[in-house]
């Protein structure tokens, strides 16, 4: 609902509002900032209409003046008092105000509180088996018989909507990154320990217990902790900022409050003493355990056991590299899903049209037949003075908000093809400019005339997609079509009820998206003149050679120079609002991006210190097989093999691992498969160039070994 509101000196539109029944805030338990909230007698009939107003409407509109209380507004031309504010966090229903609904409303969605210990589930079987049994009696109204079930939705999960998928995505990649920055902090601490065991068999050798090298090895893993802590503290609160800037607008609800919460600081602080413990654990008990006594009359260097530890760090750098796979798989296939998604060819050009929706007034809706002429004479009038705009070069007037993001369908019924289940036709009731607009090319046929459109003919035009599935052998033009929702009750009593539409032409397909499958697709489409029914709305676009936005202006001037009464409400352009949502998919690869980017940085980071470390240990032995003759390519190319090994199992694994854990994903992206090879080849590319060169360095220093001073090193 978008009521006007007419303060003595204009008439606008208030944002978005919601009917609720009269209890609705007391069953909420949230009571009113100022004022009262709506009561039991506001429902009643007769009662003098009132109501209840959003926080953010009164402070965007009103300033926060308290003094507004009782003020009678004038919505949709009825005198209606407020009588209340709500809490900044109180959106109920994504309203900015609520009006009381009368006994007789007649279009409600349903909210109720379960019972203890009844599932949502089991309370919508219950509500389905009540819904069908009281459709009995009436099969011819909005649903056929059994072709419709309830399916229960918690308020929670109505709030985040598809949103809570990409949390749980988030938080599998916030627990991978933690898997693989434990694995390297335990490889440097062990790789650190390692170095020491001369002086903690000294320590031993002095009268220190094992467990007080224990605690000695843990309390210094806790100061790098406590550091790191501090750190992450400070980078967590401004990158929480960045964050909140790059959730799109609209994803959760507006009550949501993002910012540094105790208990999931305290919670955090818990896991990093947690993995604290684990990462400094481990290399202090693989140290302190075994005879500690030969040990000194080692090195100090870790030479006299030098690989005694190399496998358990060859298995903590194959597990860094195997997870930082499966996130590097998961951001590719989010990114190749980004890519298609913005690439695609839409079929028609989204720049430059403006696109803006008329909210017509009560006036308009008195009777069917008179308000139905009515609202086409204002539409006609209203595209002629569009189209005299400077920089206009095409308009057009729909009656559904604009593509390829909305859409209404119906099921489709072709004398001489029955069919048992619906065949679902995406259609639009628009004007013969509608087809220039989008750029849609004529393929056979003919379009609708604007003698068409004024007559109301029942003439129809359908796109590729309706011919190929429902004409796959034969012609389609002349051919007679019924679109079934306009028998449905719920339709506009306006509409031509059992009414065969004459097909005239055959216009390209453009993409739209379907509910079950997020990706770009063409389905069958049909357009029939908008004058055919009337609707309580009317939304206008206009293609022009100059900036869109720029002409909104000049659109709201001839709006009210046919009409003072009618307002335009929303408006836009097509390319912001295609912006608007990919904002959604742009959040998920940025964000998993930006994971897998600081996992291979980790990986890197460890496979560099592992192999760096081994080749301190293996001095000795390289100078060895320099002073027997080995070339410096041979030793090269014995330590990037080491390396490669290392890397090539920890690649299989993410292999295996992600072929099973990225069909999780398969909500989340479109175009392209869960399992798309090229996505694949290209990170173990990735991961094989980089592993390498992390052992590169190393490598070369190993071949750079003088054979005299590594014979003497110790």
């Amino acid at each position: 609902m978008r009521p006007t509101y007419d303060d003595g000196k204009s008439i606008r539109f208030f944002s978005f509002g919601a009917v609720v029944t009269p209890n609705t805030f007391d069953y909420m338990g949230v009571p009113p900032l100022l004022g009262r909230a709506i009561s039991l007698e506001d429902g009643r009939l007769g009662a003098p209409p009132v109501f209840v107003m959003n926080y953010r409407l009164w402070q965007r509109e009103f300033g926060g003046d308290p003094k507004i209380l009782g003020t009678i507004f004038v919505l949709n031309g009825k005198p209606t008092t407020l009588v209340g504010i709500m809490p900044l966090q109180f959106n109920a229903f994504g309203a900015n105000f609520w009006l009381p609904a009368a006994p007789n409303y007649g279009w409600l969605q349903l909210v109720g509180r379960l019972k203890p210990g009844v599932s949502a589930q089991t309370a919508g079987a219950d509500l389905d088996a009540i819904a069908h049994r009281m459709h009995k009696p009436n099969p011819g109204g909005i649903f056929p018989e059994d072709k419709f079930a309830i399916v229960p939705q918690t308020l929670l999960d109505s709030l985040i909507g598809n949103f809570k998928k990409t949390l749980y995505v988030l938080v599998a990649a916030v627990l991978l990154l933690l898997l693989i920055a434990c694995s390297n902090v335990a490889n440097l601490l062990l790789a650190r320990a390692t170095a020491r065991e001369r002086e903690i068999a000294v320590r031993a050798t002095l009268g220190a217990t094992r467990g007080r090298l224990i605690r000695q090895l843990l309390v210094e893993s806790f100061l790098l902790a406590a550091a790191a802590t501090g750190a992450g503290c400070v980078l967590a609160y401004f990158g929480l900022k960045v964050v909140v800037a790059l959730i799109p607008a609209g994803t959760l609800p507006e009550e949501t409050v993002i910012r540094m919460n105790a208990p999931v600081l305290l919670l955090s602080l818990s896991l990093t003493i947690l993995t604290t413990i684990l990462c400094g654990l481990a290399p202090a008990l693989h140290v302190v355990r075994g005879d500690l006594q030969p040990r000194l009359i080692g090195s100090g260097k870790g030479a006299g056991e030098s690989f005694r530890y190399s496998k358990l760090r060859a298995e903590l750098v194959v597990s860094e590299v195997a997870l930082s796979i499966v996130l590097l798989i998961g951001a590719g296939l989010l990114m190749r899903s980004f890519l298609i998604l913005t690439r695609v060819d839409l079929g028609f050009d989204p720049k430059n049209i403006l696109y803006f929706e008329l909210n017509l007034p009560p006036s308009y809706n008195t009777n069917l037949a008179g308000t139905l002429q009515r609202k086409n004479a204002l539409t006609r009038q209203l595209l002629q003075r569009m189209q005299s705009l400077p920089g206009v070069t095409s308009v057009a007037e729909m009656a559904a908000d604009p593509p390829p993001l909305n859409y209404e369908s119906t099921d489709t019924i072709i004398p001489g093809k029955p069919h048992s289940n619906p065949w679902e036709t995406r259609f639009e009731m628009c004007s013969d400019g509608y087809f220039q607009t989008l750029g849609l090319p004529l393929l056979r046929g003919r379009l609708f005339s604007e003698d068409d459109v004024f007559a109301a003919r029942d003439v129809i035009v359908v796109n590729e997609a309706f011919s190929r599935q429902y004409f796959p052998n034969e012609d389609p033009l002349g051919h007679k079509v019924k679109l079934d929702v306009f028998d449905k009750p719920y339709f506009a009593a306006a509409a031509p009820h059992d009414t065969y539409f004459e097909i005239i032409g055959i216009v390209r397909d453009f993409k739209t998206r379907s509910y079950d499958n997020p990706s770009w697709q063409s389905f069958p489409q049909a357009f029939v003149p908008y004058s055919v029914a009337g609707f309580n709305w009317r939304v206008f676009m206009a293609r022009t050679s100059v900036d869109p936005s720029s002409l909104l202006k000049n659109m709201g001037q001839e709006v009210r120079a046919l009409d003072p009464g009618v307002q335009i409400s929303t408006s836009g352009t097509l390319e912001a609002s295609l912006q608007e949502f990919y904002r959604g998919p742009q959040f998920q690869l940025a964000t998993l991006a930006g994971f897998a980017g600081i996992g291979l940085v980790l990986v890197v980071i460890g496979i560099f210190s592992v192999m760096a470390y081994t080749v301190s240990l293996q001095t000795h032995e390289i100078g060895i097989r320099m002073a027997l003759g080995a070339q410096q390519t041979t030793v090269l190319r014995l330590v990037l093999f080491n390396g490669f090994r290392l890397v090539a199992g920890g690649i299989l694994i993410g292999l295996f691992a992600s072929y099973g854990l990225t069909r999780f994903l398969a909500s989340q992206i479109s175009g392209v498969s869960v399992r798309d090879p090229w996505t694949f080849a290209a990170v173990v590319t990735l991961v094989l160039i980089v592993g390498l060169a992390a052992c590169l360095l190393p490598a070369r220093r190993a071949a750079q070994v003088d054979p005299l001073v590594a014979l003497r090193y110790e």
